[in-house]
């Protein structure tokens, strides 16, 4: 948990976002005296796996809000894979440590 004098965290307040943004909890003083603390909004989505969050609490992942339109995966743009080379070639990848 980090601490910040209000003078501190005006003149650095991306920098104290960020780390609230991973997760981190910052505790906000006035000569000396907490007065405030910052904390990250927690998602109660249970769509979202506890792992998906550690990573997003990290900074190593980004939720988006946004939903694909139901009709995304109907559209004549999609790909087709008939002989499901992605799939063998993925597997191969993953045989090889790649």
């Amino acid at each position: 948990m980090r601490t910040a004098a209000v003078s501190t965290l005006k003149a650095s307040l991306s920098e104290y976002l960020a780390s609230v943004k991973s997760g981190e909890e910052v505790i906000i003083t006035d000569r000396g005296k907490a007065i405030a603390k910052i904390v990250p909004i927690t998602r109660t989505n249970d769509r979202i796996s506890g792992r998906l969050l550690a990573m997003e609490k990290a900074g190593l992942a980004k939720m988006n809000e946004k939903c694909f339109p139901k009709d995304f995966w109907d559209g004549p743009d999609k790909p087709v894979d008939r002989e499901n080379k992605a799939l063998s070639y993925l597997l191969e990848e993953r045989r090889e440590g790649r």
